[in-house]
C-alpha cells in the first residue's frame, strides 16, 4: 500500500509541476504579445498627462512626458526577454561545442577548455561584463554578445562532465573499433546526449541574461536610451523618486522580479520533470 500511495504522490506531483510550468510559460508568452503590441503607445507622449500617479487610466501612471508607464514596463519586458533568449542561447551553444571539444579532442584540448572555464570564473563576473559591453560600444548587440560570451563556463562545466561519460560508454568504444572518427562520434552520440542539459542550462541561463541585460541598461552601456528596456526605466526614474514618484521605479522594477521568478521556476520544473530522481518531484 505504501509503494502505491508514493507512486500515486509522486504522479500528483509531476502533474502539479506540469501545470506550473504550463501556466508559467503562458504568463511569459502574454508578456511577450502585450510588450509587441505596446511598442506604439510606449512611446506615445501626452505632455497633459505627465507625472500622474497610478490610476484605472494608467495603472503603472506615466512619466515626464506623459508616456504610459504599463505600456513602456511592458515593451520593455519583451525587449529583456529577447536579449535574455538570444544571449542565452549563444552562450549554450557555445557550452555545448566547449564540451563537444574537450571530449574528443584529446587531453591538451580538454586542459585547454578546462584553463579558459577556470579563468573565467576567476574573473569578476561583473566587471568583465561592464568592460565588454563598453568595448563594444553598448546597444543591444553588445549587451547579448557580453552576456553570452561571461555565461558560458559554468555550464560548460557541467556539459564537459557529462561528455566525459559519454565518452567512457561502451557504445562509443564500438564506434570507434568500427572506424568512427572523433567528430563522427561528437555528432552521433555526444550531442544528442547533451541536449536535454543543454536546453535545462540554457533556461536556468535565462533569468541571469535579463538581469545582467537591466543592469548594464540601467548603467547606460546597455540597449539603446531611445528603447524603453526595464534598466532605462530604472535609470530615468532616479531623477524622480526625490520627488516622489515612486511607481517610476517600484512598479516597472517589480514587474523584471516576477518575470524573472517565473522563468527561474520554468528551469527548475523542466530539470525536475527530466530527472525522475529529483527531490522536488
Amino acid at each position: 500500500m505504501s509503494a502505491v500511495t508514493s507512486v500515486r504522490r509522486l504522479g500528483d506531483r509531476r502533474r502539479r509541476t506540469v501545470v506550473f510550468t504550463a501556466i508559467s510559460l503562458a504568463l511569459v508568452a502574454t508578456v511577450l504579445i502585450a510588450g509587441t503590441l505596446s511598442v506604439d503607445a510606449a512611446s506615445t507622449t501626452h505632455l497633459a498627462d505627465r507625472n500622474l500617479s497610478p490610476s484605472w487610466q494608467h495603472p503603472f501612471g506615466t512619466d515626464r512626458l506623459g508616456r504610459d508607464m504599463l505600456a513602456r514596463a511592458l515593451s520593455g519586458l519583451r525587449l529583456s526577454l529577447v536579449v535574455g533568449v538570444s544571449a542565452a542561447v549563444i552562450s549554450g551553444t557555445f557550452a555545448v561545442l566547449m564540451a563537444c571539444a574537450a571530449a574528443v579532442g584529446g587531453r591538451l584540448v580538454d586542459r585547454v577548455v578546462g584553463w579558459l572555464v577556470d579563468l573565467f570564473l576567476a574573473l569578476p563576473h561583473l566587471v568583465l561584463l561592464i568592460l565588454l559591453a563598453f568595448a563594444l560600444g553598448g546597444g543591444t548587440r553588445a549587451v547579448i554578445i557580453a552576456v553570452a560570451v561571461t555565461h558560458w563556463p559554468s555550464l560548460t562545466r557541467v556539459l564537459r562532465g557529462h561528455a566525459r561519460q559519454v565518452m567512457s560508454s561502451d557504445y562509443v568504444a564500438i564506434s570507434r573499433r568500427l572506424g568512427r572518427g572523433r567528430w563522427w562520434i561528437a555528432r552521433r552520440h555526444v550531442v544528442p546526449q547533451l541536449l536535454g542539459h543543454f536546453l535545462v542550462g540554457t533556461v536556468l541561463l535565462f533569468p541571469h541574461a535579463i538581469l545582467h541585460e537591466a543592469a548594464l541598461s540601467f548603467l547606460g552601456l546597455g540597449v539603446d536610451p531611445a528603447e524603453p528596456s526595464i534598466g532605462v526605466l530604472l535609470a530615468e526614474s532616479m531623477r524622480f523618486l526625490s520627488a516622489g514618484a515612486w511607481w517610476l521605479a517600484v512598479l516597472p522594477g517589480l514587474c523584471l522580479l516576477i518575470t524573472v521568478k517565473l522563468v527561474d521556476g520554468i528551469a527548475e520544473n523542466t530539470r525536475a520533470l527530466r530527472d525522475p530522481r529529483s527531490h522536488h518531484l
